[in-house]
C-alpha cells in the first residue's frame, strides 16, 4: 500500500477545492487544517451574491494588469482567505492551523494568515507577491514549499 504523507493527503485536498474556483486568471484551492482534522477549505472566486468572473469577465485582465499587482479592483476573494472566513463563519478556531494552498499567499492574504495565527502555510507553486512571503517570515509563520 501507497499510503500519502500527511502534506501530500492535504494538498491533493486543496487542489481538489482549485476545482471550484471561478477565477479567470489563476485557479487556486487551500485547505485549512487543525490536529491532522481539516476545519475548512477554500477557493478563489466572486464573493457570494455577485456574478462570478467566468459571467461577466476580468477587470484585471481587461486592464492588462500583472498577476500580482491591484487585487484590489478583483471582484474574487482568495482561497486562503475564504477558507479563514469559512472557518470563522462556523466557529471554529484557526488558531494553531496549518493552512495548505496550490500558490504561495498574496500580501493581503499573508496579513489575513498572521492574524488569524495560523502557525504554518504548506505551498506548491510561487506566486509573484515576494512582500506576502517576508511578512509571513515576520510575523513568525513557517513556511514550507511542498514537493512531490
Amino acid at each position: 500500500m501507497n499510503r500519502p504523507s500527511w502534506d501530500e493527503y492535504f494538498m491533493e485536498m486543496a487542489e481538489v477545492a482549485s476545482k471550484r474556483s471561478t477565477c479567470l486568471r489563476r485557479v487556486v484551492g487551500a485547505v485549512l487544517v487543525k490536529d491532522n482534522h481539516i476545519i475548512s477549505t477554500g477557493y478563489n472566486g466572486s464573493v457570494s451574491g455577485i456574478k462570478h468572473c467566468e459571467d461577466v469577465g476580468c477587470l484585471r485582465q481587461k486592464l492588462n494588469i500583472p498577476s500580482g499587482e491591484r487585487h484590489e479592483i478583483c471582484r474574487g476573494a482568495h482561497a486562503e482567505e475564504n477558507s479563514i472566513i469559512q472557518a470563522a463563519l462556523h466557529g471554529v478556531s484557526t488558531e494553531g492551523g496549518v493552512l495548505y494552498t496550490t500558490f504561495t499567499p498574496c500580501t493581503h492574504c499573508s496579513k489575513i494568515i498572521a492574524n488569524a495565527k495560523i502557525r504554518k502555510v504548506v505551498c506548491r507553486e510561487k506566486y509573484p507577491d515576494e512582500l506576502g512571503m517576508h511578512l509571513l517570515k515576520e510575523a513568525g509563520v513557517a513556511i514550507e514549499h511542498f514537493k512531490k
